[in-house]
């Protein structure tokens, strides 16, 4: 973290996370649903035509969709690699574990602290919050 010359405090991601790759995040029963513009970024990503991602990737239920889920993990986590689609990977799994809710709940900041080993957590709750807030007010979604 530094000090611009106009006085306003200059805070990066890496002064609140650093992601260490361990795929917490990619494992459960559930994944995270794909917008239009995660599933045209993951398409490009993978080389393939949309058809094929959707039939091998994809858990489509109605309107939502979704990464499949293999083994208790995401269809893209790979032990020895983590995320194979890190690049085209949807936005909320970029954002996470940086997610606005931590600011709503103290409670929130523990259970994900305590899963994540990248976030800072010595910083304390309140340090952690006033960073995460003058990351947000700049960049709004933020993608770790």
């Amino acid at each position: 973290m530094r000090v611009m010359q106009s006085g306003h405090e200059e805070v990066t991601v890496e002064d609140i996370f650093s992601c260490t790759r361990c795929g917490y995040c990619c494992h459960g029963e559930t994944t995270v649903s794909l917008d239009d513009r995660d599933q045209e970024r993951m398409v490009r990503k993978l080389g393939l035509d949309r058809e094929e991602v959707a039939h091998r990737f994809w858990r489509i239920s109605g309107s939502i969709v979704q990464m499949k889920v293999v083994d208790g993990h995401c269809i893209f986590y790979d032990p020895d690699q983590g995320c194979t689609v890190h690049e085209g990977r949807p936005w909320r799994c970029g954002q996470w574990p940086l997610h606005p809710s931590i600011l709503a709940d103290e409670s929130n900041f523990s259970a994900i602290s305590e899963s994540c080993p990248g976030i800072r957590k010595e910083l304390g709750y309140e340090e952690f919050c006033r960073r995460l807030r003058i990351l947000l007010e700049r960049e709004g979604n933020l993608i770790c």
